[in-house]
């Protein structure tokens, strides 16, 4: 299983079936899995709460450190799975069309290389 083999509906359908075996939905509102991902997230971010940027980047050669938060980013896309799931969003589609306005928000020609 990898990112070149499996799709999105895959995906989803993995942590459906993980969820329906457990029961889980009855817990599953909108609600409830926004707070999960932003939980979720800020356990990553304390994984680099008081690195460096060098220090943030070398992360990588610690594998401990990385099964640590390749754990946590998984927790946040389960969750992120289950929010499409329950809301019925087709992710391909939200995520093309938030790119779309983006960059229309963001031109090349203006933000390449730098924010503001």
């Amino acid at each position: 299983m990898s990112d070149s083999t499996m799709t999105v509906a895959e995906l989803r359908m993995l942590v459906q079936q993980f969820v329906d075996e457990r029961d889980w939905s009855q817990f599953h509102s909108p609600k409830n899995l926004s707070m999960s991902i932003a939980i979720e997230a800020a356990e990553l971010m304390e994984h680099f709460q008081w690195l460096t940027l060098n220090q943030a980047r070398d992360i990588r050669e610690s594998a401990e450190e990385m099964q640590q938060v390749r754990e946590e980013l998984a927790d946040i896309l389960c969750f992120a799975l289950s929010f499409a799931n329950v809301l019925e969003i087709d992710i391909s589609k939200a995520l093309k069309d938030k790119m779309v306005k983006n960059a229309e928000k963001y031109p090349v020609e203006e933000f390449r290389g730098r924010f503001r």
